[in-house]
């Protein structure tokens, strides 16, 4: 059987720096969603990438990305639980010199597998203040979180789930379609599957891509061309995951079953960075 490894596994670099707080007081720098991220300034090959910013119901500014992106560094254990610590930094890549852009709050390790875990595949970084949030992408623009009232739960939900902890389909009498941005350019395709909130789709993605943007494409809206510089706005439903042996290959994390965990990990420890995300309005 033979995959395709998605990204090299970066370690956490633990390191004594500032607190969020103390970050550098510059001129506002904006975030957003398809911004290429850095974890080790020596290794700047190794990337990922956001695939939306926001607030929390705690009023911090956060970012989403993969969780695969890291592993725990021999001997200590941050995978699956709240990092208060400024232990690992998160930088732009395309702006080192601005110093960190937030740090990691939380990440879901591989746990064994070669594209991540199969449901909690993400991570959290909390912002430092002085950024300024952007809904608005290089090519992506994302106008909220993906409902689907109708839809089958997350199996990372609470009982009853809320719409946005609900999953898009994928029947053949389904046209539910993503939009994603990355290396490769604009993309779109159908979701042809729906692996307890893991969507395969058509729409395309390499290595260096995980974490980054997909947008529900909303039926009769306008896809990315020439025509419109290849712009696309709609709701975020999910983050890139991995190239999978399967067809299509291209699978992604729902944002319904981001949001339902971080909603089920505050529930058990309140305070959870990340809980009750909302993406940014901010232009």
């Amino acid at each position: 059987m033979r995959t395709r490894s998605f990204l090299a596994a970066i370690a956490v670099v633990v390191l004594a720096v500032t607190g969020a707080a103390g970050a550098s007081a510059e001129t506002a720098k904006r975030v957003f969603n398809s911004m290429q991220i850095l974890f080790d300034l020596n290794s700047p090959d190794h990337f990922c990438t956001i695939g939306a910013v926001g607030t929390d119901k705690y009023d911090r500014k956060i970012a989403v990305s993969a969780g695969h992106c890291l592993q725990d560094p021999p001997g200590q254990k941050y995978s699956d639980r709240d990092i208060p610590e400024n232990i690992q930094p998160v930088y732009d890549r395309a702006d080192t010199g601005f110093g960190p852009i937030g740090y990691v709050r939380y990440f879901k390790s591989r746990e064994g597998s070669m594209t991540g875990h199969p449901t909690k595949d993400y991570l959290i970084i909390e912002l430092v203040p002085s950024v300024t949030l952007s809904a608005q992408g290089p090519y992506l623009k994302q106008t909220g979180e993906m409902e689907v009232p109708d839809g089958q739960p997350s199996p990372n939900a609470l009982t009853p789930s809320l719409p946005a902890e609900r999953l898009l389909g994928a029947a053949l009498n389904n046209n539910n379609e993503l939009v994603v941005s990355g290396q490769l350019g604009v993309w779109y395709g159908r979701i042809t599957s729906n692996a307890n909130g893991v969507y395969q789709s058509w729409a395309k993605h390499q290595g260096g891509d995980s974490g980054g943007p997909a947008i529900w494409h909303a039926p009769g809206t306008e896809y990315p061309g020439q025509g419109n510089n290849f712009q696309a706005a709609g709701p975020w439903a999910g983050i890139t995951k991995a190239v999978i042996l399967g067809v299509p290959q291209y699978a992604y994390t729902s944002s319904a079953n981001i949001l339902a965990d971080l909603r089920a990990r505050d529930a058990a420890h309140p305070g959870t960075y990340g809980a009750g995300f909302h993406v940014t309005q901010n232009p």
